[in-house]
């Protein structure tokens, strides 16, 4: 007992003698952490276009929009998030400001299949077939832009998601050279949980690292340009 007070007095000891580097050490380590949330945030702030604020109208159009996937319940059909996303776009194609819908989700195993839900959503919505293209891989936000690049040929589009979302994936498909706005999916109540921004956070600052190394998605693939007809 007295050698286990004797530590955790030379500890004390060790704090109170270096508490300035380690608050400066503290200091570094929050703001590293961060940063890539903050500068996401600021520099797409001016892109993001919240519809509950803005009128339709007012959206820039792109040819095309992408629909990031998140998530279908047990019964195969889309989640709260993941509905607010599809019916936004609906409502972008039918006011003319974008035509084609690219569906980017997950479907890795065969009881998943996040890009049917939201196609099949979507029709409901009446959103024709022909407007709609599926990416099966899109397996997260790095993977959707990379192959909305890469295999479906798109330089340019309009992203929709819910708003916490938005500045990752608006940054990292300009940076994998897709330029983009970013609509924001309309919700009846707030867009968030403490949970998802908790992992957004951690997303975020994965992010840098994917930009930086910049790997191969996990599935490519043939070509499959969205044309206009």
């Amino acid at each position: 007992m007295r050698k286990s007070h004797q530590r955790i007095s030379r500890l004390a000891d060790i704090v109170r003698s270096h508490r300035f580097i380690l608050l400066i050490i503290l200091v570094l380590f929050i703001a590293i952490l961060f940063a890539p949330i903050c500068y996401t945030f600021l520099s797409t702030r001016g892109n993001r276009y919240d519809l509950s604020r803005v009128s339709i109208t007012k959206v820039p159009y792109h040819r095309v929009a992408i629909v990031f996937g998140a998530g279908i319940q047990k019964n195969g059909t889309p989640t709260p998030y993941l509905r607010y996303r599809v019916e936004t776009a609906a409502k972008l194609f039918k006011a003319h400001r974008i035509e084609k819908i690219l569906m980017s989700g997950d479907n890795s195993a065969a009881n998943h299949n996040e890009p049917i839900a939201m196609k099949n959503y979507a029709l409901k919505l009446g959103v024709p077939a022909k407007a709609i293209t599926l990416d099966y891989a899109g397996f997260n936000t790095y993977d959707s832009c990379s192959r909305a690049h890469i295999i479906f040929g798109l330089n340019d589009a309009t992203l929709i998601s819910q708003g916490y979302h938005l500045p990752r994936a608006m940054t990292t498909c300009q940076d994998l050279g897709i330029r983009n706005i970013g609509v924001i999916a309309d919700h009846p109540t707030r867009d968030y949980t403490v949970n998802y921004l908790d992992r957004e956070l951690l997303s975020t600052d994965k992010m840098v690292f994917q930009l930086i190394f910049k790997p191969n998605p996990t599935a490519l693939g043939k070509p499959q340009i969205i044309t206009m007809r």
